[in-house]
Formats: structure tokens, sequence, C-alpha cells
């Protein structure tokens, strides 16, 4: 069966490779829009929008035996919730507001997939981790952003890079923090027999 992964991210793409599944990237480019108002909402319906586009490129290209995977990460803390920043200045924001404190990281998986025959499956699901921070200078915050690290990632930092040294504890799956729950993820494949 072909995998197919609805996402540009290199670090899905690397927690894919890592657990030794064989799959093709093929980025949605559907117009994300936000559905819900609880975080789990929010990372499931993004990633149902983005499995569904890439699904129906796939019906339409006449595709048989595939499986799409979706996902989206959102970071919350105190009910608000965090996407990517917008600029340097809101990625500053975002760190001072995280940093000595608790949080918590989202992803939404879907799967929707179709067996020969025309037998069409779907799972949706999420997986949220505590992260607590260490206490952060206006300096380090600074430092950090100045990389340009935080600028593509929800809650404007990568646990996976510069920013594990202000990391103090997680509390749930650290690949989910990444961006992608792949020890679920492949727990769900298997009731599929994928």
């Amino acid at each position: 069966m072909r995998i197919i992964l609805a996402s540009a991210s290199p670090r899905r793409r690397e927690l894919l490779q890592q657990i030794g599944l064989e799959y093709e990237a093929a980025p949605s480019t559907v117009e994300e829009e936000m559905t819900g108002t609880l975080p789990e909402e929010i990372v499931e319906g993004l990633a149902v929008q983005k499995a569904e586009d890439v699904f129906g490129k796939m019906k339409e290209a006449g595709a048989e035996e595939f499986l799409v995977i979706g996902a989206d990460t959102v970071v919350t803390f105190e009910g608000a919730v965090m996407g990517k920043p917008a600029d340097e200045e809101d990625a500053c924001r975002m760190l001072d507001s995280l940093q000595g404190k608790t949080h918590q990281v989202y992803t939404g998986v879907a799967l929707l997939g179709e067996r020969k025959g025309g037998e069409s499956f779907r799972a949706v699901f999420h997986e949220k981790t505590d992260v607590t921070m260490y206490p952060m200078t206006k300096d380090e915050i600074a430092a950090y952003v100045e990389t340009k690290e935080p600028m593509d990632k929800a809650g404007a930092y990568g646990i996976q890079g510069r920013c594990a040294a202000h990391i103090e504890k997680i509390d749930g799956d650290y690949n989910n923090v990444v961006g992608l729950p792949v020890g679920r993820l492949y727990q769900e494949l298997k009731k599929y027999g994928i």
C-alpha cells in the first residue's frame, strides 16, 4: 500500500523514516481553516483538511491502495492556542509567555485510506504532551529568535533544536512535540493491517 504524507515538514519526514515507514511526500495545498474551539478539535480538524485535500488528488489521479497521513500541531498556554509566529517580535512574545512555565502541545493526525475495490477507512486522533520550560532571560530569548529556528514552529520553538537547552521536562510523547506521535501512529496503522 502506498503511504502519502500530506506535509512538507522535514521533522515529520524524519520521524517517519526513524520508524522505517516507506512513504511519499505530497504536501497539502489547501487553505487551512481552524474549526472547533478546543485544541484537540482544532488539530484534528486541520489534519483532516490536509489529508482530505491530498486524498482527493490521489483519487483524481486514479490511485488505488493508498493511505494519506495528515497532521497538524499547536501549542496551548493558559487556554490560548499558539501557532507559528507571525514575525520575530511575535516569536519573542510567545517564548516570553512560555518560559518558566508548563504548556501543552497537541498534534492531530488523520489517516484516510482506500483499498482495492474502493473500500475506504478513516481514523482521526490526537496526542497531548505537557512541556515545562526553564526560565529564560530576554537576552536568551532574543538570541534564540535570531537563529530563525522558531519561525516555522508552533509556539516559536523546536524541542529537537537549540531550544532543547531550555526544556526542563516533558510529560507525554516527545515525538508529539516534534510534530508527529509516531508510536501512536504505528499502533493505528497496525489496526488496519498496514
